[in-house]
């Protein structure tokens, strides 16, 4: 089920195309709890391509880059991420993690950076549509676009 957009407020994005907010369940078991990431039956998968995992340090910034082609489902099961996104017009930053566990999906030609804010090594799973493929991405300096990480 998808945030309604009156909810978007309350976890930091306003409406911005191309983005969508998806609560996750997080499951309590004996021993240690499971986190759901995505389904096939969810609005958000465009697809599978590959999956994979990031890491990102505490106050460490990732920034900035673009995918031509990529639908990216972003889930952080460990620890808490600042992501920001750019579409030449907005920015919008959505925090994710285990506080606000959730999946963000994320449509081609939107702009994007990320920020460990939770732990020392804060963990990004992305389920993308296709396997990486180094052309269809383009990547800028972090002070190409402006944006105060300070703020996050």
């Amino acid at each position: 089920m998808s945030i309604k957009l009156e909810d978007l407020e309350l976890i930091g994005l306003t409406r911005m195309d191309g983005l969508n907010v998806t609560p996750l369940k997080r499951i309590a078991t004996t021993g240690g709890d499971v986190l759901r990431a995505i389904k096939r039956s969810d609005s958000g998968f465009m697809g599978f391509g590959e999956a994979y995992f990031s890491m990102i340090g505490q106050d460490q910034i990732k920034a900035w880059k673009l995918h031509t082609k990529m639908t990216m489902n972003l889930v952080v099961p460990l620890g808490s991420v600042v992501f920001v996104f750019f579409d030449s017009k907005n920015f919008k930053t959505v925090k994710a993690g285990v506080e606000n566990y959730v999946r963000i999906t994320v449509a081609p030609n939107i702009w994007f950076g990320f920020k460990g804010v939770g732990i020392e090594n804060n963990l990004i799973l992305n389920i993308a549509n296709i396997e990486h493929d180094p052309i269809e991405s383009k990547r800028s300096h972090i002070g190409d676009i402006q944006f105060n990480w300070e703020s996050t």
